[in-house]
């Protein structure tokens, strides 16, 4: 199992990642941030990301969904945005989230990498 800022660092290596957080959506809150640049402001990405999360809940749930998100994806013209709740127990209630550039990153791997890391992270 691996701690908040040990899961962070290896959110980085993703080829083509630019910034990551992991955010808890009740608070709006990022609990911890890495990477980033003064266009991509980690906590207020969290912060609004929160904000997706919980719509999507408040339509699952208004459609009777009874299944869990696996990510979300945001595609915008030069990058990828995933969210990834966390789905232990501990978790409830968190999010990773990972920016990512478009031309460099391999979205399916990237995908696969952040959900590996999601089920390693000790909160």
């Amino acid at each position: 199992m691996a701690d908040m800022d040990t899961s962070l660092k290896e959110i980085m290596q993703i080829e083509g990642a630019i910034g990551a957080a992991l955010a808890d959506y009740t608070s709006g809150m990022a609990l911890g941030t890495i990477g980033g640049s003064k266009d991509l402001d980690l906590a207020v990405a969290a912060a609004g990301n929160t904000d997706v999360v919980r719509a999507k809940l408040r339509a699952m749930e208004m459609l009777n969904i009874k299944e869990t998100i696996e990510d979300i994806l945001i595609t915008l013209d030069n990058q990828y945005h995933l969210i990834r709740p966390i789905t232990g127990r501990a978790g409830k209630g968190l999010f990773l989230y990972v920016a990512l550039l478009k031309g460099r990153a391999n979205l399916a791997m990237a995908r696969h990498r952040l959900r590996s890391i999601e089920e390693g992270l000790d909160v």
